[in-house]
């Protein structure tokens, strides 16, 4: 049996899979904008793997958590830029 939790992305609270990515989590709600470069440009996810830094959030009140390395936790509160 699945079992989900749920988390808060921009202040709404949403169910998601256990075990589940947060980057993937964000773009399964359709999320297209996890941050803004310094110029303003939209940033969201490149590579998948940490590397690029693209899928910058703020969890928990922390920013510049990577969320491709991230794992869903019950009551994790998330914020982008969308």
């Amino acid at each position: 049996m699945d079992k989900s939790l749920i988390i808060k992305v921009n202040g709404q609270s949403v169910e998601v899979a256990a075990g589940t990515v947060l980057a993937k989590a964000l773009a399964d709600l359709g999320i297209r904008r996890f941050r803004s470069s310094v110029s303003g440009q939209p940033r969201a996810p490149l590579c998948g793997m940490g590397v690029c830094y693209e899928c910058r959030v703020t969890i928990n009140g922390r920013p510049h958590c990577k969320s491709c390395h991230t794992l869903c936790e019950h009551g994790m509160e998330v914020q982008t830029d969308e």
